[in-house]
């Protein structure tokens, strides 16, 4: 007799559902079996309920397969575990029973991770055991100590089959914990952005001000704001974090506050834009570059701007004609000194002012069939600053929120609707006078 057929013999030995002791697990099905059932429920408010749940619905599904009757979940609190819940046909014990972090089995469990004891075991103690109504039962750590969740076991089930599976449900409810505590800090992130980003059209006497951004997650890296500094200037911000995602909103609220604390404390523009370089080099951010055009708008069609390594915004004239903003410096965040230099320049009625992040010009197009390769295909170039200058002329005379509105419409379109490299932000700035 081979090895794997005395492993399956020793397995099958031990009866099957018709004697009421277990058969041999299939492993591969009860690792699918664990991931399906932590994958069908969805996060709670907390993470404590979602264990429970997921205790709750393991103890129903693998009651056969390995013995799981009941059981109970606590909480680390100080130098003890508080007892959170009680699951499945686990003896009712009240709420709030506390377990001190040194008990034996406690330390085992947190060492190892997992823990299998029965009734006999020495390191017991059995008043304690006998109060929460435990014989044989397995235990494990979970969420960085955060949780202890322990399951009563049938006695005649393996010791090292209980342990594997519990093994796999540690791996797999932690994740879910991480997945939630994740989605739970993107909310917050999503939160605070939302709070920053103006919620409403900017308004400001002879302009017409429109701008919208398109995250390529729940949070992104690109940032505009308007800024009112007097009744006579309003201050304009875009700018784009290196990266995207959480690591990058971060940044931009970094961003929002240094802008706003400079301006407060009437720091000229230049002055405004060094003090933010030096914040943003300090910072423990990962995302530490920050390309930004800051401007100061008046009420006579003045424009004052800094240009800190972004993608310069385009003038284009009633006329026709057009001017690309660059004067400034480098980007924000490597140089803890660089400096800066303002640039000018004077609107008139009918002027069109387009501010944009790179994910705009960088859009890549649709693919398309190409008939000299056949089924193969190829690409067009980007969208590109011309494309984006000529479809602003051609919206020169609607209004700035049509304007932005039909350039992402031509963004989408020249895409073929797959999805964006990068997010996207376009600003337009209409001088009525």
């Amino acid at each position: 007799m081979s090895d794997s057929e005395a492993v399956g013999a020793s397995a099958g030995s031990k009866g099957g559902a018709a004697s009421g002791v277990q058969s041999a697990i299939d492993y591969r099905q009860l690792m699918a079996d664990v991931e399906r059932v932590v994958d069908s429920l969805e996060a709670s408010d907390e993470s404590a309920p979602t264990v429970q749940r997921l205790a709750n619905a393991l103890t129903r599904s693998f009651a056969r397969e390995l013995g799981l009757t009941g059981g109970r979940l606590y909480l680390k609190q100080a130098d003890s575990y508080r007892l959170w819940a009680t699951f499945g046909d686990a003896k009712p014990v009240e709420k709030g029973l506390r377990v001190s972090s040194d008990y034996r089995p406690v330390e085992l469990t947190i060492a190892a991770g997992t823990l299998y004891m029965n009734e006999e075991d020495p390191s017991l103690d059995r008043d304690f055991e006998d109060r929460i109504g435990s014989n044989c039962f397995a235990v494990i750590v979970l969420s960085n100590r955060e949780y202890l969740l322990a399951f009563d076991v049938a006695k005649d089930h393996e010791p090292d089959q209980v342990l594997f599976a519990l093994a796999l449900l540690r791996h797999s409810i932690d994740q879910k914990i991480e997945q939630q505590q994740v989605q739970d800090v993107l909310r917050e992130a999503r939160r605070i952005q939302s709070a920053i980003m103006p919620s409403e059209k900017p308004t400001f006497e002879g302009y017409d001000l429109f701008a919208r951004t398109i995250p390529l997650e729940t949070v992104g890296g690109d940032f505009f704001d308007s800024i009112p500094i007097s009744d006579k200037v309003l201050g304009l911000a875009i700018a784009d974090v290196s990266g995207h995602g959480l690591p990058a909103a971060l940044q931009v609220r970094d961003i929002y506050m240094g802008l706003r604390m400079g301006l407060s404390r009437d720091f000229k523009i230049v002055r405004t834009v060094e003090r933010l370089n030096q914040i943003i080099n300090l910072s423990r951010s990962t995302s530490r570059f920050v390309s930004m055009f800051y401007g100061e708008l008046e009420t006579g069609g003045a424009l004052i701007y800094v240009n800190a390594g972004h993608p310069p915004p385009v003038l284009i004239r009633a006329n026709g004609d057009r001017r690309l903003l660059d004067e400034g410096g480098m980007v924000l965040g490597p140089l803890p000194k660089a400096t800066y230099r303002r640039g000018f320049v004077q609107l008139e009625p009918g002027d069109l002012l387009m501010a944009y992040t790179d994910g705009v010009v960088e859009t890549a197009p649709a693919r398309v069939e190409s008939s000299a390769v056949g089924s193969g295909g190829e690409y067009q170039d980007e969208y590109g600053l011309e494309r984006l200058i000529a479809s602003s002329r051609r919206l020169q005379h609607e209004s700035a929120e049509t304007i932005v509105k039909r350039l992402f419409e031509e963004l989408a379109e020249f895409s073929g609707q797959q999805p964006a490299a990068d997010d996207r932000t376009i600003a337009a700035v209409k001088f009525t006078g």
